[in-house]
């Protein structure tokens, strides 16, 4: 709803601030709303709690044009950091893995984290073409990206799907 203002504060007197951040002091409510009309601007209740209640006299739409302006500002210069995903197979070529690096890399230039994951179908056929080929990937994959991102996490060894958390280095 917002602050209080003009005509409704109900307190009997404020501590009166100007437009200009000049503590004027402890009037009535009636002088202080003169005050703020001769000017041409608002009486808005900055801090009910005090006693009295503390009042500033303001353009009250030029404020709430600011603020939302400030608002709109800070929400523009914001980067979301999203999780991008990229699947590989545990027994990729090697013009494959460089496909998919383009595209990691794509993605760590735009400051997003990239979640890559092995695909690990038939998991006897991987134990008999060998036991280390996810870890031996992920440390190919990890040399190739080099100091373009760090190393975030890795997932845990009872799970499933086995996959690494690489986010852009600042």
């Amino acid at each position: 709803m917002g602050p209080r203002m003009n005509n409704r504060i109900f307190a009997k007197a404020v501590q009166v601030i100007s437009a200009n951040g000049q503590n004027l002091g402890t009037m009535p409510t009636p002088q202080a709303l003169a005050m703020a009309a001769d000017e041409g601007m608002d009486l808005v209740e900055i801090n009910a709690s005090s006693t009295p209640p503390i009042c500033k006299i303001m353009d009250y739409g030029k404020f709430k044009y600011d603020q939302k302006k400030r608002a709109n500002e800070a929400r523009k210069n914001q980067k979301t950091v999203e999780l991008k995903e990229v699947w590989v197979k545990p027994f990729i070529e090697e013009n494959d893995l460089n496909i998919k690096m383009k595209k990691v890399f794509e993605f760590l230039d735009g400051g997003n984290k990239v979640k890559i994951a092995v695909m690990t179908r038939g998991s006897k056929k991987v134990l008999a073409r060998g036991k280390d080929a996810v870890p031996e990937l992920f440390a190919r994959i990890l040399e190739m990206i080099g100091d373009r991102g760090n190393l975030e996490s890795k997932s845990k060894p009872d799970e499933r799907t086995k996959s690494i958390i690489v986010a852009p280095t600042k």
